[in-house]
């Protein structure tokens, strides 16, 4: 039977055995298979990214007849497109629309008023830096647009206003008073005033001049029942007003997040600890006056803990984790450039399995203190469940590290170990190095590349050590400046099939040896960074172009020795691709740049990315 009269319910479940990336793939091949591929994909889970194109106008209507539910408008303005692409969104896809973005647009009020009561069923609505629509202050002003927007916004769960400069007391009420069910919303980076109070005892909280904490705090005494998250982030809240915040009677949050939030204190976060015991989900990044009270306050008061980012605590050591072992449910645990942390407490509480939190994310980026010993001790103990780790900038990290990640953490999806300078070939290749032979093989190296990568191969299969090789469910990779790295390895090693997302920048060893190998291991891959590797030419490029079909976004920077042909080779075989950085590379010019642009297909203009996940695009 031909596959084009397949119903589509059997290609849907036929697709549904496939990787993301195959899926995608498959969607290309004509209409039914387009439409089974976005069935497969749970597609009321997808955000789909339209730009206010003219070419928008006919995607539109496609995805209307798929009744599409989340979509984000990007570069909204004043201008007939704008107006053309939000009057197809109101007609063919409002009526289904459960979440709408529209983040840094600059559309007229009159539009996003048209736009909103065309969106009957919104449960999430992102208006964050939309500035020009709270500039004048008269948005839902009038009596009867305030009627339609409460029909419009009855069923609302989730309002960002992150980033508003012009949003007031007045503005913020009209538009939470039609949203009567909010259950999370944001005010991060907003100007709220905390110290000042400029009613001065009366309780009409209308001004149309500032947002102040004071109407905020009257909003969350009314919707103390509803609301469970809250993001305070970049605002000057001080440990009074928190005080105050945690202690609002009924209040029960979910999660908070408080990035960049300098002026808080430890007693604050004792207070938040224990009058909001039931959070989930906590964010202190960058809450500069922490310290190790605050980090055990927070285990001994948050025992429902899923999620945790302590990451920018200067003040922060390992002393603040004597009581992690309280925080079973933790799942996600951020200490990056957390300069006084070893991980050593972590390491103890991991180390006894009754103990031990099922961390599926965990992040020691900048933090220098880590070594191997703690690398190697959490990478046997979180093993079950560690799916995400983040070494970034680990200085003191050697190959025991990365052979450690390598035999114990096979179900990683994503390992980033940019600027891990000790990492070597043969930590990559799973073989311990002989001292005896150390200099001799960096001797070797130098004359053949194949003699470090042969040999150290077979040894590793004798000794049954893991390479990197092993972690074979890695969606993205980073080994940026790891600059000890050469062919030797990367050309061996870096064969991951669902690999997405890889950087190579900054190793000035690779050769298009790598670049190949990469292409041909890699064939699903549509991010690769590969700036600054000097060594790279058009022969690479050549040969490896036609398995790289599937790259969105090129990163090559500075990569000298590349000239026109390499961008003749990208726009025949790379006709997916987005992006293109070629800063730097002297011998490509304007003129050349001008003709690959000329060469590129009209590009998807809808992208679409899973809502808690994955990015996806489709072409329409």
């Amino acid at each position: 039977m031909e596959t084009r009269r397949l119903p589509v319910e059997v290609i849907t479940y036929i697709l549904s055995f496939l990787p993301i990336a195959d899926r995608k793939e498959a969607s290309l091949v004509n209409h039914t298979w387009y439409f089974a591929a976005q069935d497969s994909l749970r597609q009321e889970n997808i955000l789909y990214n339209i730009p206010a194109t003219s070419a928008s106008l006919a995607a539109i209507e496609s995805l209307a007849r798929r009744r599409v539910r989340c979509v984000s408008l990007t570069s909204l303005d004043s201008s007939t497109v704008s107006r053309d692409v939000i009057q197809a969104v109101s007609c063919h896809l409002g009526p289904h629309l459960q979440s709408l973005c529209l983040r840094g647009s600059s559309l007229t009020e009159t539009a996003f008023v048209h736009l909103l009561l065309a969106c009957p069923r919104l449960s999430s609505l992102d208006l964050s830096g939309c500035n020009s629509l709270f500039m004048s202050g008269t948005l839902l002003s009038k009596p009867e647009t305030i009627s339609q927007a409460r029909r419009a916004l009855t069923n609302l769960q989730e309002l960002n206003l992150a980033g508003l400069r012009y949003l007031s007391d007045l503005s913020f009420n009209r538009l939470t008073g039609c949203a009567p069910h909010l259950a999370r919303l944001s005010l991060a980076r907003c100007h709220l005033t905390f110290e000042f109070d400029p009613y001065r005892g009366s309780s009409n909280y209308n001004s149309s001049a500032l947002l102040s904490f004071r109407n905020l705090l009257r909003f969350l005494k009314e919707r103390a029942s509803s609301l469970r998250a809250l993001d305070l982030s970049g605002t000057s809240i001080t440990s009074p007003a928190m005080r105050s915040l945690v202690q609002v009677e009924g209040l029960r949050l979910r999660e908070l997040v408080l990035q960049n939030c300098s002026d808080l204190s430890n007693e604050a976060i004792g207070l938040l600890c224990t009058h909001q015991p039931h959070l989930t989900v906590l964010d202190l990044t960058g809450c500069s006056e922490l310290s190790d009270r605050a980090a055990l306050a927070v285990s001994a008061g948050l025992r429902a803990l899923q999620s945790l980012g302590l990451g920018k605590l200067q003040r922060l050591t390992d002393g603040g984790f004597l009581g992690i072992a309280e925080l079973r449910s933790l799942q996600r645990l951020d200490l990056s450039e957390c300069s006084l942390v070893s991980g050593s407490e972590l390491v103890k509480v991991c180390s006894t399995p009754e103990l031990r939190p099922s961390l599926a994310s965990l992040s020691f980026a900048f933090c220098s203190l880590l070594r191997d010993s703690s690398v190697l001790s959490l990478a046997r103990s979180l093993s079950p469940s560690l799916r995400v780790l983040d070494l970034s900038s680990c200085v003191s990290i050697t190959n025991v590290s990365i052979q450690a990640i390598s035999s114990h953490l096979p179900r990683l999806t994503v390992l980033r170990l940019a600027w891990c300078k000790e990492l070597t070939d043969w930590g990559l290749l799973g073989v311990e190095e002989p001292r005896e032979e150390r200099n001799h093989r960096r001797e070797n190296l130098e004359q053949d590349p194949k003699v470090l990568s042969d040999s150290a191969w077979n040894e590793s299969q004798k000794q049954h050590r893991a390479s990197l090789q092993a972690l074979e469910q890695l969606q993205e990779l980073d080994l940026m400046a790891c600059s000890k790295l050469t062919d030797s390895s990367i050309a061996k090693v870096i064969r991951f099939p669902a690999l997405r997302r890889l950087a190579l920048s900054l190793l000035p060893e690779i050769t298009d040896a790598s670049l190949v190998a990469v292409a041909r291991g890699c064939q699903s891959l549509e991010q690769l960074s590969m700036s600054h590797c000097g060594k790279l030419t058009d022969k690479g490029f050549l040969e490896a172009a036609s398995s790289l079909r599937r790259l969105q976004h090129l990163v090559l920077s500075g990569c000298s020795q590349l000239t026109r042909q390499t961008l003749m080779a990208i726009s025949r075989e790379c006709r997916q691709l987005k992006s293109l950085d070629v800063s730097m590379c002297h011998g490509i010019s304007m003129a050349d740049i001008e003709l690959f642009q000329a060469q590129l297909p009209l590009q998807t203009c809808v992208q679409s990315r899973f809502v808690g996940g994955a990015d996806l695009s489709f072409t329409l």
